[in-house]
């Protein structure tokens, strides 16, 4: 399971920092919510999270797809949060940080 969570990691990892303007505060966070079920959040710059949501959520979506479809063929199942560090911060206050 960790070669797997490893290849979407760096996947995610080289797309996000190819979208956003501020690779240098992206932060990578994975979590494992059960056997083949990981959670994926980047928490990012303020404005790296519009560019990377992108219009009307598209771009967000596409990369959701994709994860998705990389994770399905080994079996695992994912989701992915975008959040900036403010929001992050807002949620670890309130004790929904996961």
């Amino acid at each position: 399971m960790q070669a797997v969570t490893d290849r979407l990691r760096n996947f995610l990892q080289f797309v996000a920092v190819n979208l956003i303007d501020e690779p240098t505060q992206a932060q990578l966070k994975v979590t494992v919510l059960a056997p083949k079920r990981l959670r994926f959040k980047l928490v990012l710059a303020k404005q790296d999270v519009a560019m990377l949501i992108g219009r009307n959520g598209f771009t967000a979506s596409a990369l959701r797809s994709v994860l998705k479809a990389a994770a399905e063929r080994e079996g695992v199942q994912v989701s992915l949060h975008i959040h900036s560090h403010e929001e992050e911060a807002e949620l670890l206050a309130r004790g929904d940080g996961h």
